[in-house]
């Protein structure tokens, strides 16, 4: 028997809920939305129409899929960052309102810089990279990434975004591919070093939601036994690449902070500040290279 809009999102909803989906009616109703190729206000307008097989089959897979624990963002395959929307899938990690943060304070670092060149490291969907060079003039980047996969969505991502022309996307483990001969964009050395890398203790993995655990890539979340290994290569390895006085920023996880103060060698850097995000965790570390 056929069912219409509002009789299948209630269904939908009831199940999601039982598989311990927290917001199933929101979920219910993006799927819903999916599977129709229309808008959430569709939906509101026509809730008494009854939906055709095709259409019912391709939802119920969705919401099979997000029963499993798949991340809502992953099918419908698109996240919002920066007020920019990026696509997702799980090659790359969803991007999280916390990393707007460093977004945030790589702009305030560029804007007083010239050139305003910098890389990204670990660059995932291109969200970091891809959200400042939309947000100032004059800017080129280096975007590095070790996963293949995650360059091609990038770099589709640096498409959508119509910044192909300001970005370079490279294959590298951290810097490796640059460490042939110092790197330059238009002849000068990086101003600015950031990064969002994976900062979760190995010993951590049983304790996260299912949707990251089982879904999101391993090698963006997890480093080491104390979370650090990939951030004490950025500390050691970044200078070489940045400008006198560059600044070097990157994410950090909850009860972290400590650590990093204790890893940062000061005749090298000088600490600027561990800016808190909107939950006050200390969540960005902005280091600038003694001359």
């Amino acid at each position: 028997m056929k069912q219409t809009v509002a009789q299948i999102l209630k269904e939908a909803t009831s199940h999601l809920q039982a598989n311990g989906v927290a917001n199933g009616r929101r979920d219910a109703n993006l799927l819903l939305a999916l599977a129709l190729e229309k808008n959430l206000t569709y939906l509101i307008a026509h809730d008494d129409e009854l939906l055709d097989d095709q259409t019912a089959r391709r939802f119920g897979q969705f919401v099979k899929r997000r029963m499993a624990g798949e991340p809502l963002q992953y099918i419908l395959g698109k996240q919002e960052f920066f007020g920019l929307e990026f696509e997702v899938n799980q090659s790359v990690l969803i991007p999280r309102p916390e990393t707007e943060l460093l977004v945030e304070t790589a702009l305030e670092i560029l804007r007083g810089q010239e050139p305003r060149v910098f890389c990204d490291v670990g660059t995932g969907s291109g969200c970091v990279a891809i959200s400042i060079v939309k947000n100032i003039e004059n800017v080129r980047a280096a975007a590095l990434d070790i996963s293949p996969n995650a360059l091609q969505v990038a770099r589709r991502n640096a498409e959508i975004n119509n910044v192909t022309d300001q970005i370079q996307f490279f294959e590298s483990d951290l810097f490796s591919v640059l460490n042939d001969s110092p790197f330059t964009i238009n002849h000068s050395p990086f101003s600015l070093v950031v990064s969002n890398p994976p900062y979760i203790p190995d010993a951590d993995l049983p304790t996260l939601q299912r949707e990251v655990r089982e879904y999101e890539p391993h090698n963006a979340l997890f480093s080491d036994a104390d979370g650090l290994g990939v951030i004490r290569r950025l500390l050691a390895d970044a200078p070489r690449f940045l400008a006198a006085e560059g600044f070097l920023l990157f994410e950090i996880g909850f009860g972290q902070s400590e650590q990093i103060r204790d890893l940062v060698d000061q005749n090298v850097w000088k600490l600027r500040e561990i800016r808190p995000d909107l939950q006050n965790i200390p969540r960005v570390v902005a280091l600038q290279k003694k001359c």
